[in-house]
């Protein structure tokens, strides 16, 4: 498909004289008045807008062309993620909450040095915080049903920017400022999860900073947590294993691990999996008994975050094992550990169970099981395959290896006639 060019973008560089190099450098300044630091933009990047081959630029990078231009990012004819380009005067209508995204989005430092609208009355409070903090369990909700769809992470973002937005308006105490800035770094990390559910790793890694930044302002352990573990994930996914070794490590040596043993568990079962990728059987087995013994230390009737609902039955322990013996291509123990974690997962966690039940297809063909591995794989609804871009791939390499591994079964058969019919050549 031809890429479309922004024409609007390149009109307006016209009428007031700027190229590419000097509408960067432009950009470049007004980061810098913005977070701190100049922006990295050269005449390339700018080529590339016009172009079209960026139609949507970053958050902060947004910010600061407003503040060039004095102009929404639309009317300058980017296109947000996931909307189809428009033309005439619709292009110029931006949505109202893409508007308040593109004011609101940009760096957490830049959020942290504005101030209070002057005069406001109004005062942030527990509630402002209770109400955030309700949406983001709808968030977790939203990502254990469907996983990681572009819907989700969009409707992540807007809420963190929505929280960025309360900062500044109207007055608030110390504690509930850092609690809305931890709201606003853990909407941030479920766009990032959702990014990288959906396998949009450029994205995962923009989100990855943005909550970062939004954490330190927090400075809550148990969202710093969860983002630099989720950035292990990423790289793991990346198929950076030394990476997200040491992404997993800083999430690991938290102090919230020493006082809580849940946390202690999910960190060497993640690190597990990150073992797994790099092929060290030893150190998998290592990281597994050291997360076992933190949840034989736990206690179950702590309250924990709602990200962590499967980590106190032992769910995720089972769900990070399946995925580590997967990646040494210790098939027995793998299906083992899928077998276990499908009896222990949520019926709400419709997207790890249809994940596992991929990985136990995977598990049992590594072991030449051919029919139940068949079975298992025809056992995931279609519509699930179909919209989840991880299971997608997964249940096409499966097609792939049954192929190679069983040419001329009759089960291979089947599955082919299946996958050209339910999940039209899927797999």
């Amino acid at each position: 498909m031809a890429t479309l060019r922004n024409a609007t973008l390149e009109a307006w560089m016209k009428e007031h004289g700027y190229s590419s190099n000097s509408l960067a450098e432009a950009v470049n300044s007004a980061v810098g008045d913005l977070t701190g630091r100049v922006g990295g933009l050269d005449g390339s990047s700018v080529r590339d807008w016009k172009a079209g081959r960026v139609r949507w630029p970053k958050s902060a990078t947004r910010v600061a062309l407003e503040k060039v231009t004095g102009l929404p990012a639309t009317a300058l004819g980017f296109v947000p993620r996931g909307r189809a380009p428009s033309s005439g005067a619709a292009a110029s209508q931006e949505d109202p909450v893409e508007r308040r995204r593109f004011l609101t989005a940009g760096s957490a430092l830049a959020a942290v040095t504005a101030t209070p609208a002057a005069g406001s009355g109004r005062r942030v409070g527990t509630s402002d915080v209770i109400r955030l903090q309700r949406r983001f369990t709808e968030i977790i909700a939203s990502d254990h049903r469907h996983g990681g769809r572009l819907g989700i992470e969009q409707k992540a973002t807007a809420l963190a920017d929505e929280a960025l937005a309360l900062q500044n308006s109207g007055s608030a105490s110390q504690r509930v400022r850092a609690r809305v800035y931890a709201c606003a770094a853990a909407f941030r990390s479920s766009a990032m999860w959702a990014s990288i559910d959906g396998r949009r790793y450029d994205d995962a890694m923009v989100h990855m900073r943005e909550a970062q930044a939004l954490a330190e302002l927090a400075a809550d352990p148990a969202i710093k947590f969860r983002i630099w573990s989720h950035a292990g994930t990423l790289y793991r996914h990346l198929g950076r294993p030394a990476e997200a070794i040491a992404a997993n490590d800083v999430a690991r040596k938290l102090a919230i691990t020493r006082r809580d043993p849940m946390f202690a568990c999910l960190g060497h079962a993640r690190q597990a999996a990150c073992h797994g990728l790099a092929g060290d059987p030893a150190a998998v087995q290592r990281a597994l008994g050291s997360a076992q013994d933190a949840l034989g230390r736990a206690d179950l009737e702590l309250p924990l975050p709602v990200w962590m609902a499967a980590v106190r039955n032992g769910a995720e322990l089972e769900t990070l094992a399946l995925a580590a013996y997967l990646s040494l291509g210790d098939f027995e123990r793998a299906e083992s550990h899928a077998h276990r974690s499908l009896a222990l997962l949520h019926p709400h966690m419709q997207r790890d169970r249809a994940l596992n039940t991929t990985r136990l297809a995977h598990a049992q063909l590594g072991q030449a099981d051919i029919e139940p591995a068949v079975a298992t794989a025809m056992s995931i609804p279609p519509d699930v395959v179909a919209r989840h871009p991880r299971i997608t791939g997964m249940i096409r390499e499966f097609g792939t290896k049954l192929r190679a591994t069983a040419p001329s079964s009759s089960l291979t058969g089947t599955w082919n006639e299946y996958a050209r019919g339910s999940l039209r050549n899927i797999a």
